[in-house]
């Protein structure tokens, strides 16, 4: 017999998969074994399509169907049991008589959050529930700090010179990271849901916040303008990318484009993370400039940081790197001539 770990891990390498896809659902993988062996696998794929579970049944091959009343699924979040853009896949498991079920976590969504596990077991399913577990949560870390914290999961990201400048004194752009790392920034990019800059940096830098380095989709742009002074020619008003601009004056859309006014500059962050929740838009990173940053620092309101240190250069002078408080490195990794140190919230 299989040690149930070694099934709940294949069912987290699938789910691994939907990362950049299924937001604002958790990524999910399902395993079906028959005596140990894999009958039938997979994972949700797309926001709004089949779930890991349906994925999994529908995999099975014709001559292993019979086996499918006789086998044990392995699932790496607790089953839903309410009708959303899909059926409940509690009603599925049962349908499809599965006598057992093994779950890595419980989904803290309201509207599921144990109700999934409660409904099989009255069905007279055997369910085990707690295999690799913070590995499970550890995978859905944004959606877990959505519905936990009702906030996005926030990543601070900035490039800094070896001598811990992040800009110049005359606020001309600086190229800090080299063209690998860029494709970096931008495979981080099509992983999130949203993406925000301050106005010093939206002026500066003209950047475009999109994916353009990389194969996947574009998160929703915010930037911060509280006088509405970003020139119209511009690539955060290109009306290419749905984007956000925080200002003090107007509320309105503009086709792609939404003023989103705050009556109070004081209340970024707060009126910010609000709007997240609100739109579902389940992680954010923030790339600057250094005023913005810094807010989030001080707030304490983020829960990973990306530093890339360019080691090669040096400037001197200029506008200095923002400080981390209270964290811990989880590793760090080479792209030429740039360190890339990822780091975790201590507290």
């Amino acid at each position: 017999m299989f040690p149930h770990h070694i099934f709940m891990k294949r069912c987290l390498q699938l789910a691994e998969i939907g990362l950049a896809d299924v937001a604002p659902n958790p990524m999910v993988g399902a395993v079906l074994v028959h005596e140990g062996r894999i009958i039938g696998e997979g994972y949700h794929k797309k926001f709004g399509q089949a779930h890991a579970e349906v994925n999994c049944i529908n995999s099975v091959k014709e001559e292993d169907a019979g086996l499918i009343v006789h086998s044990t699924l392995y699932v790496s979040l607790e089953p839903c049991n309410h009708h959303g853009k899909t059926p409940p896949c509690s009603d599925l498991i049962i349908d499809n008589k599965i006598p057992s079920v093994v779950i890595a976590c419980k989904d803290p969504f309201s509207k599921v959050d144990g109700t999934g596990i409660q409904k099989l077991k009255q069905a007279g399913v055997d369910v085990l529930f707690g295999i690799l577990e913070e590995e499970a949560k550890e995978l859905n870390r944004r959606f877990f700090t959505f519905h936990l914290h009702q906030r996005p999961y926030v990543i601070l990201k900035w490039a800094q010179t070896a001598d811990g400048f992040i800009g110049t004194s005359d606020r001309k752009p600086l190229k800090i990271t080299n063209d690998l790392t860029d494709t970096i920034v931008h495979k981080w990019r099509s992983e999130e849901a949203s993406i925000i800059v301050g106005n010093q940096t939206a002026v500066s830098d003209n950047p475009s916040l999109t994916t353009r380095h990389w194969p996947g989709k574009n998160p929703v742009r915010i930037f911060v303008d509280w006088d509405l002074r970003l020139p119209s020619t511009h690539h955060l008003l290109d009306g290419s990318v749905p984007t956000v601009i925080i200002n003090q004056h107007q509320h309105h859309h503009d086709g792609n484009n939404l003023f989103f006014q705050i009556p109070q500059k004081e209340d970024l962050i707060a009126a910010l993370m609000k709007l997240c929740f609100v739109n579902e838009w389940n992680s954010i990173i923030v790339e600057g400039g250094s005023v913005l940053l810094k807010s989030f620092i001080e707030k304490g309101i983020w829960d990973e940081a990306r530093v890339i240190v360019n080691t090669s250069m040096n400037t001197l002078s200029g506008l200095s790197a923002p400080e981390l408080k209270n964290n811990r490195l989880l590793f760090k990794q080479q792209s030429g001539n740039d360190s890339v140190s990822y780091y975790r919230r201590a507290d």
